[in-house]
Formats: C-alpha cells, structure tokens, sequence
C-alpha cells in the first residue's frame, strides 16, 4: 500500500442510518476520501454484518463496505436513541438514510424539520423507488429492481433472463448517491445552504437503461446474446483450439480490415459487401462469426493472444474469480477489521500515484452514543 494521501474531505461530518449496501458504498467513498462517517446501527446491527462469513469469519459485504467509518449502536424507537441521534446531526455536515419510505419522519426526523433545524445539512435519502410514485411504499432489493427495470430481460443467454453476477443495482445506486453528495456539498459552499437530495434504485437502473430502452421503442427490441454484443460484430467469446476461451472486439470497419488482413489471412474480407461495414456484419452476425472460429480453431490460446494484439484487436481472457484472484494487473489494498487484515481490491482512484490508506471496519457499536 502507498504512502497516506490526505483526504479531500477531512473534517466533513456524515450520520449514516443505513444497512445492506447501496448506502454504505456510498459513504464508504465518503470515509476513503477523508470523511468522519458514523454509522448508527441497530442494536443487533446492520443485518448485512450476517450476509456471509467468508472474510475471516465476516461478512464479505460489510468488511467490503464499512471501512473507515465508526459504529454507534442506537434504539431509534427510543427517547435516548432520538436524543443522540438529534446531537449527533447537530454536528453533522451530511446524512444519508436508506430506511422505507417515511421511516424517518416517523421516528421524529421529518425532512422539512430537518432543514428548519439545520439549515446547512445535506440529506441523501436512498430508497427503491423514490419519494412518490405508485411504487414508492414497495420494499427493494438489488436482484427486484434487476427484474422490475428489465435489466434481467437483457441478461444471460437466449434461454431465459438471468440477473447480472453482482449487486449491479445496489453499487451503481451508491455511486449515483456519492456523486449527489459531492454536488451538494460543492453548492452549499456557493449557497451556504444544505439540500435533501433522493435517490431510487429504479430511477439510477432505468437511467442506466437509456440505450436499450430506445433501441426498442426505435422498433429494435434488444435480445439476450450471452457474451456477444447486440449492435456490434465481430464481439463475442471464441474458442481456440486448446480450449481456451477469448473475447474479442471489433468497434469499427477499420479494425475489421486489420483483423481480415493479421489474424484472418484473408483481407479481401475487409472490402466484401457482406462484411465491410458494421451494420453489414451485424446483418450477417453467422457468417462474420463463422469465420472468425474457424480461425480461432486453428490456434492456440496463446497464439492468438499474440496474433491479436498485433492485430491491435482488443481482447480479454475468459476469468473466472480464481483468474481474479491471481491476475497480475489486480492493485490490492489490506484493511483491518476485528478479526484481522483482509485483503481486497482497491478503489479505483488513483491520486498523484498514490493510494489512500483506507480506515478500519468497524466494531459492532464500537463508539459509545
């Protein structure tokens, strides 16, 4: 690990009444980036502490997603619990909840209230399907809203729908929520005023659907490819003549003729009508990946990994998470947690080539209220 970069959001103050995981990826980010996060958990704690015991005897999510921040322990139904809740927003620059729809202002804690009693606080409030809404009271998770927003329809292969291998929903719901976050801390520095932005699961999901959802109210309903890509050809998994497995994509006519002419052998595919174009390839996606098997059948793996690159054809192997696992270009950072280091991948930012030391997960109620 590299030497500690300061964080940009040191002495910035989040209360996070959260669980499961679109939350606390969101403010995880937070802590990496500096941030005093406060976890408030039940007294049983945040039930993504039970997901599984892979991480020396922890939850892979919450080792994973609670780096850095500290846990209190609080009983919101109670006086007490409400009492400290109240001190700590007091303190607090940001909080993010994810509890259902009204919890919140059940527990004492209305929005509006909130923004009368601090003015300068910013609330991301998390939910499935937002604030309004025929759906609004319905409760969510990753894998329903995969199904409700038709993610599933364009997974998998032609047989049947099949949901993507990660909780595709709920990381990309953290994501939107940091950035929102980060928005609405830079507008408080402008206004000096704080915001309530909210978030839904199905709101992020149907954005990141924007493209297949126009190609099918284009007339061009997207179908399920398995590993091929619906617009594109050559762009698929092709077997070599030892077995293994390699992805190749060709993203325009160009490198189509570079492919006909280095790896193929026969450039005069390069000009053929069928296949000098995208749109013409994708017509005739058999034929076009007829023959690019047939080629993949006559090498080894390794030999077209060579021919390829210097065909300047992007491609990947087939891994799985053993190939993970031991893969020579995965960075990895160790992080502390009661039961001893884990280590795991690091974040994707890199600042001035140098990685962030990330804090430790936290202890079930570690800090006393």
């Amino acid at each position: 690990m590299g030497a500690p970069v300061k964080g940009p959001l040191q002495g910035l103050k989040v209360v996070a009444i959260e669980q499961a995981v679109a939350a606390p990826f969101a403010t995880s980010r937070l802590a990496d980036a500096g941030a005093d996060v406060i976890k408030i958990e039940r007294p049983e704690g945040d039930f993504a502490r039970g997901y599984d015991a892979v991480a020396k005897g922890q939850s892979s999510y919450f080792v994973w997603l609670n780096r850095g921040k500290t846990s209190v322990t609080l009983d919101l139904a109670g006086d007490e619990g409400k009492e400290t809740l109240a001190r700590l927003l007091g303190e607090a620059d940001v909080l993010v909840q994810n509890l259902k729809r009204g919890a919140l202002a059940r527990l004492g804690f209305p929005v509006d209230l909130l923004k009368d009693r601090y003015p300068r606080l910013i609330v991301c409030s998390i939910s499935g399907y937002g604030e309004s809404g025929p759906m609004a009271d319905r409760k969510a998770y990753d894998l329903l809203i995969q199904a409700e927003s038709g993610l599933c329809s364009i997974t998998g292969g032609p047989s049947e729908p099949a949901r993507v291998g990660i909780s595709i929903v709920d990381i990309a719901t953290g994501a939107t929520a940091y950035s929102a976050i980060l928005e609405a801390i830079l507008l408080r520095g402008v206004t000096g005023e704080g915001a309530h932005v909210s978030v839904s699961m199905f709101d992020v999901m149907a954005d990141w659907l924007t493209v297949p959802l126009l190609n099918h109210e284009g007339g061009k309903s997207p179908t399920r490819v398995g590993m091929a890509h619906p617009s594109i050809a050559p762009y698929g998994v092709f077997t070599a003549r030892d077995g293994t497995l390699i992805l190749i994509s060709v993203q325009s006519d160009r490198e189509w003729r570079k492919l006909c002419e280095t790896f193929l052998g026969r450039p005069e595919l390069g000009a053929e009508p069928r296949f000098a174009t995208n749109v013409a390839r994708v017509a005739n996606r058999a034929a076009t990946d007829g023959i690019v098997a047939d080629a993949f059948s006559r090498v080894t793996g390794d030999e077209a990994i060579a021919a390829l690159l210097r065909a300047d054809v992007a491609l990947a192997s087939v891994n799985d998470m053993a190939g993970l696992s031991t893969h020579a270009h995965l960075r990895r950072v160790t992080v502390d947690t009661p039961n001893g280091p884990v280590s795991y991948p690091a974040p994707a930012p890199v600042w001035d080539g140098e990685s962030r030391t990330l804090g430790p997960v936290p202890t079930l109620g570690a800090l006393e209220s």
